[in-house]
């Protein structure tokens, strides 16, 4: 990069916090710092540290197993506009009140960072992204004079309720996330922990102070609004999760009330249901077992998607007599139970639209075990 730290008296040091988008990626907001050489000839640059490298080896896989390493980028300030300006996306600035020291020590930072041997970071969505190392630098920069006066909570939320208030209008990637992540993001978090939230970041930089150095200051000098964009009215569209499973746990009643009456089992709804269960219980048990990422762990979601279903949908389409059948279907009855006793407790909480979901497991759970019972009775 090159920045002379000699010349930080020259420099404006700014946080940039940019408004969510409209896909997954983007729904949580982005932050940067922003560091302008003052005069008509100074360079303004970007730092951002939530890129990667798409030429990485084994790109996929290492991002699916939590190993892939994000980067510190460097751009100029115009670059990073034009593109938050191309997706119509808002950008504020809040123009940080640092003394000369700092933005010295700050410079030196991110210099020193940008090393090819040094950019390169573990990333960890809730502990270590692209706003939290926002932070810690200017932490680093600042010392112990930077005081957050975060030691009022202004409203307890967990990490599960935070992401929840930016992907609600985005509901099966809302159902995604809560299927993906396990009951360690179900306590609230402290105010510092917010700041993984650019949005979150921001508001905590416009409560901070500088102490220590001549009279307290705010952080924050001056707030800019650099691009806004009017608010689009936004709804969550007709095919939902919430519709979708409630219209499906009414089909499975009106064929089971059928089944029933006319002695048949239908079974291939079970066996379309449990192959579908398996197959999410492998991913459950991919990410908490097989990976590295550290929301995913003790994710309670397995006791009712559960690979094993798998062996049951093929056992039924094989032999639906078999003996270990029924024993397992109790199993999922009371596996089931247990996730619903889970969710009212608190112990982690599933996405709302699952609840149509445990009735159909729960529904079809049960009139296979006393069905199956008597078709191996009558084959024995």
């Amino acid at each position: 990069m090159g920045l002379a730290p000699a010349k930080a008296q020259f420099y404006e040091i700014s946080l940039l916090t940019c408004e969510p988008g409209d896909q997954l990626y983007s729904s949580f907001g982005h932050s940067a710092i922003r560091v302008r050489e003052i005069g008509s000839e100074g360079r303004d640059m970007v730092f951002n540290f939530g890129t990667f490298d798409f030429d990485t080896p084994n790109f996929y896989g290492k991002f699916a197993t939590g190993k892939l390493n994000y980067m510190l980028s460097v751009t100029t300030y115009d670059r990073f506009i034009i593109e938050y300006d191309y997706y119509k996306r808002g950008v504020t600035e809040q123009v940080l009140n640092m003394s000369l020291d700092q933005k010295d020590l700050l410079v030196q930072h991110l210099d020193a960072l940008y090393d090819p041997a040094r950019r390169f970071y573990k990333y960890d969505f809730f502990f270590n992204n692209c706003a939290t190392k926002v932070r810690d630098a200017f932490e680093i920069a600042i010392g112990k004079q930077l005081v957050w006066n975060d030691s009022v909570v202004t409203e307890e939320k967990t990490f599960r309720t935070l992401i929840d208030e930016f992907v609600y209008l985005l509901p099966w990637a809302d159902l995604g996330i809560d299927l993906a992540l396990g009951a360690v993001i179900d306590r609230n978090a402290t105010e510092r922990e917010k700041q993984f939230l650019p949005d979150y970041m921001e508001q905590a930089f416009a409560k901070a102070t500088i102490v220590g150095d001549g009279p307290s200051r705010p952080l924050v000098k001056e707030t800019r609004v650099i691009l806004e964009y009017p608010e689009e009215e936004k709804s969550i569209g007709l095919l939902n999760p919430y519709v979708v499973f409630w219209v499906l746990a009414v089909g499975y009643g009106l064929v089971t009330f059928l089944g029933f009456r006319r002695g048949k089992l239908y079974k291939g709804l079970d066996v379309a249901l449990f192959s579908l269960l398996g197959l999410i219980g492998v991913v459950v048990a991919f990410l908490w077992f097989l990976t590295d990422h550290s929301a995913t762990l003790w994710n309670w979601n397995i006791l009712w998607a559960f690979p094993g279903h798998l062996a049951l949908a093929w056992a039924l389409v094989k032999n639906p007599t078999k003996a270990w059948i029924s024993k397992y279907l109790l199993g999922v009855l009371i596996a089931t139970s247990l996730a619903l006793v889970i969710w009212i407790t608190g112990m982690q909480t599933f996405h709302p639209s699952l609840v149509p979901l445990f009735l159909i497991i729960l529904l079809r759970a049960n009139f296979l075990f006393y069905n199956l019972e008597r078709l191996a009775q009558k084959a024995s």
